[in-house]
């Protein structure tokens, strides 16, 4: 009798799944017993995913100042406990040795892209955000109404961004003189 390649492994998965089965074997209790274990001397914190304008709960847990373990907050009435994918991997993208700590920046009129650290970056950003306000900021009308803004500068929020934060932006761009400030989320 032959037997070919794939008849050999079709009966022997068979026969090691089959086992399993038969034996009884869950892991639930291990499981759930690695995850107690995980987060026991943490403290737990509600947030929200930051991905999608859905607002998910989720539950972060940290011990000190470092984040151990998110999951999906179960008293959450939006998600009830349930991530997406990407959202599932917020502790994945906050853990990632590959961060981002660098950037890619093109100079006017180069040819070749030159790598910043972020925090340079973060600077000049900071130092065109001035330079432009200082350029275009109109303090008084022709007729002498007093304006304090400046058109030479857009603001463009997130929709994953909170109350909060959408408020704290607001007071930001408006202590700025911007005028033209929008949130993605009601676009």
């Amino acid at each position: 009798m032959t037997i070919s390649r794939r008849d050999f492994f079709r009966v022997s998965t068979s026969t090691a799944l089959g086992g399993l089965v038969g034996l009884g074997i869950d892991l639930a209790p291990a499981t759930a017993r690695a995850e107690a274990l995980r987060i026991k001397d943490t403290k737990a914190y509600p947030s929200v995913c930051p991905y999608c304008a859905v607002g998910c709960g989720t539950v972060v847990h940290a011990a000190g100042h470092e984040i151990v373990h998110v999951e999906g907050d179960v008293r959450s009435p939006v998600n009830q406990g349930n991530l997406c994918p990407k959202g599932a991997a917020i502790f994945q993208l906050h853990v990632n040795p590959n961060r981002t700590t660098k950037v890619l920046r093109r100079a006017p009129y180069a040819t070749e892209w030159e790598e910043w650290e972020l925090d340079r970056a973060m600077d000049r950003v900071a130092e065109l955000v001035q330079k432009t306000r200082d350029e275009t900021f109109v303090e008084r009308s022709p007729s002498g109404k007093r304006l304090n803004h400046t058109l030479g500068i857009f603001s463009l929020g997130g929709a994953t961004m909170d109350n909060e934060w959408n408020h704290v932006q607001q007071k930001l761009m408006r202590g700025l003189g911007v005028v033209a400030i929008e949130n993605q989320a009601r676009i």
